[in-house]
């Protein structure tokens, strides 16, 4: 991400810290895919993208939220919104999460970690007071010219979906 300023709201706004926020610009990766090919931040311009972080294949929520996506893809596809998947997990994984919830959107692999960097996503979680490094579920919403136009951080999952198709319909 090339920050290009930082606004500081509550939840749903831009983040005032590291990483997108919605004055950013995709900044240049390079990602091997689900449909067998390698994704590049060229592969976003000229497309409405909702790219989504999850921490974990065929977990609970990631599958509850992957699901939600799946459901609401076809009205986004009308819209000519695109949906994309980022996790660590290895293509392999993702195969098979895409076949057993039959999802109709690519999952990128992002096993180094560095668009979940780039994005701040790759973030200090705590569990049980126990504290370890891991993806924080994040929703950005990026425009044809790259520009991210909405960024959700710390997402629920109930209800998440429904507010990026909103996001997305409104322009």
């Amino acid at each position: 991400m090339a920050n290009k300023g930082a606004g500081a709201k509550k939840k749903n706004a831009p983040a005032a810290t590291a990483g997108a926020s919605a004055t950013a610009t995709v900044a240049a990766f390079a990602l091997e895919g689900s449909d067998g090919r390698t994704w590049t931040e060229k592969d976003l311009v000229g497309a409405t993208t909702v790219i989504y972080f999850y921490p974990k294949d065929n977990t609970s929520g990631c599958t509850t939220q992957a699901c939600a996506f799946r459901d609401a893809h076809a009205g986004l596809t009308r819209k000519k919104v695109r949906v994309i998947g980022v996790s660590p997990d290895s293509v392999k994984s993702h195969l098979g999460f895409i076949a057993k919830q039959r999802l109709p959107f690519v999952l990128l692999a992002d096993v180094d970690l560095a668009l979940a960097k780039a994005f701040g996503v790759w973030v200090e979680k705590s569990l049980y007071g126990r504290k370890y490094m891991g993806v924080e579920r994040s929703t950005f919403l990026v425009g044809p010219d790259l520009r991210v136009r909405r960024v959700w951080r710390k997402v629920k999952v109930a209800g998440h979906v429904d507010e990026v198709v909103a996001a997305a319909s409104a322009g």
